[in-house]
């Protein structure tokens, strides 16, 4: 059930790339309504001054998050270059280029390069890397910080062996291990929200 249509603080901007992202003839995958909603409170909460973004999209969350942290800097990492063009326009529009950089690339190299530490973490990428991407994104998230893992019920997949779909098989597995591992792991206090396609929202101890 989905309760939040609209994200709180949803500006008429946001609300149209959220209407263009639903077209079919330019699908772009961005935060559902209320896992938006989620995200906001979380980010409101934490008040982050250095956000990461993993998986840009149009810009869409990384726009909304940085509504909401009006003193934070976003590093956002889209690997489709045709997608991190559409979000830089969009970035650009609402005049927040100072504060959020869009780089083009694959996540797992980008991480490697980065330095410093970061207070949020927003993971929306590829789902089957979820795994891959932990080592590194602890490595960046402070103490205290939150990750906060996106899409981890997958369609319902990770909890219900009659919904996976077979071509699906290897990335549901992926992210079962990742929920095994982010949910047991000493360095993190997790907790699995299911609001959209599931959130698990990890405070890094």
């Amino acid at each position: 059930m989905s309760f939040a249509k609209t994200p709180y603080g949803e500006s008429e901007f946001l609300k149209s790339l959220r209407e263009e992202a639903a077209k079919e003839e330019s699908y772009a995958p961005i935060v559902a309504p209320d896992t938006a909603q989620l995200l906001v409170t979380m980010i409101e909460a934490q008040k982050p001054r250095r956000i990461l973004e993993i998986g840009t999209a149009i810009g869409y969350s990384a726009i909304l998050m940085a509504s909401h942290a009006p003193c934070a800097k976003i590093i956002t990492i889209e690997r489709y270059q045709k997608a991190a063009d559409r979000a830089i326009d969009n970035i650009f529009a609402v005049n927040m280029a100072e504060r959020i950089s869009v780089v083009a690339g694959e996540a797992a190299e980008v991480l490697m390069w980065l330095d410093g530490t970061f207070d949020f973490v927003f993971l929306d990428a590829a789902k089957g890397q979820y795994i891959e991407f932990l080592p590194r994104i602890t490595q960046l998230l402070r103490p205290g910080g939150m990750l906060f893992s996106d899409n981890v019920l997958f369609r319902g997949m990770t909890e219900d062996d009659s919904l996976v779909v077979r071509r699906k098989i290897t990335i549901v597995e992926r992210l079962r291990s990742y929920i095994e591992k982010i949910t047991a792991c000493e360095e993190y206090t997790t907790c699995l929200v299911p609001v959209g396609d599931g959130a698990a929202i990890s405070v890094r101890r």
